[in-house]
């Protein structure tokens, strides 16, 4: 097992690593989904149009429950990050790298949660209730408030990381093991590496990626609606 994702071609001084390419790969499945399941809209739907409706209404539901009526305009944002990080944390299950398991990806959507956080924060408080926000509720605290917004991205980023990668790694860990004790009794083949690891993909690559995408986004949607409340409504 590679510590850090494997390169596969690089252009230049620019190493394309497989993080890179199945993020691409996965952005290209999903817009071909979204483009297949609207390309025929009909009044029943059916197919592909109704697990897409399925999904936006879970998603909508999801904003509205989480972040209030008022914030649904973060739907499509959400929608489409959490459909990202179920597939980018599933990759197991094909016997690929997650494109979690790499810290650039967590730490790049960490920072834009970062961002829609403050910058939505800023547009609803505007900058002088921003700066008041942040000296809340003593001025001293200023710096305190600081850093510790500074530091939500690094725990966002690493928390994700860490799970799956954590997970890859006991995976990992199965399979060498299955196959020393095939080994130590003389049998060439591991079968003991069939079917017995089921349980643990199950759980690492089908409801650890869907919880942790899930935990993701609740904190991104639950941050952002706090940055937005106002003086008045916080009170």
């Amino acid at each position: 097992m590679e510590l850090g994702p494997r390169v596969i071609f690089s252009i230049g001084k620019i190493n394309f690593t497989e993080t890179i390419i199945w993020a691409w790969i996965i952005c290209i499945v999903l817009i071909a989904f979204a483009f297949v399941s609207t390309r025929k809209m009909e009044k029943i739907p059916k197919g592909s149009q109704a697990v897409a409706e399925l999904i936006v209404e879970f998603i909508y539901k999801l904003v509205r429950n989480t972040m209030g009526k008022e914030h649904e305009k973060f739907a499509p944002y959400i929608g489409t990050l959490f459909m990202f990080l179920i597939l980018a944390n599933s990759l197991g299950l094909i016997d690929q790298r997650p494109v979690t398991a790499d810290i650039n990806t967590t730490f790049a959507l960490a920072g834009i949660t970062f961002f829609l956080i403050h910058y939505n924060s800023i547009r609803s408080r505007s900058f002088k209730g921003y700066i008041k926000h942040m000296a809340d509720p003593y001025p001293f605290m200023l710096p305190i408030n600081v850093i510790g917004d500074l530091a939500f991205p690094l725990s966002l980023s690493f928390r994700l990381f860490g799970n799956i990668t954590a997970g890859m790694i006991v995976l990992t860990l199965i399979y060498g093991g299955l196959e020393g004790i095939t080994q130590s009794m003389g049998i060439p083949i591991p079968f003991l590496q069939i079917g017995i690891p089921l349980p643990a993909h199950a759980f690492f690559d089908i409801f650890e990626p869907i919880l942790q995408a899930f935990i993701f986004n609740m904190l991104t949607m639950v941050f952002i609606a706090i940055g937005m409340i106002s003086a008045n409504e916080s009170h």
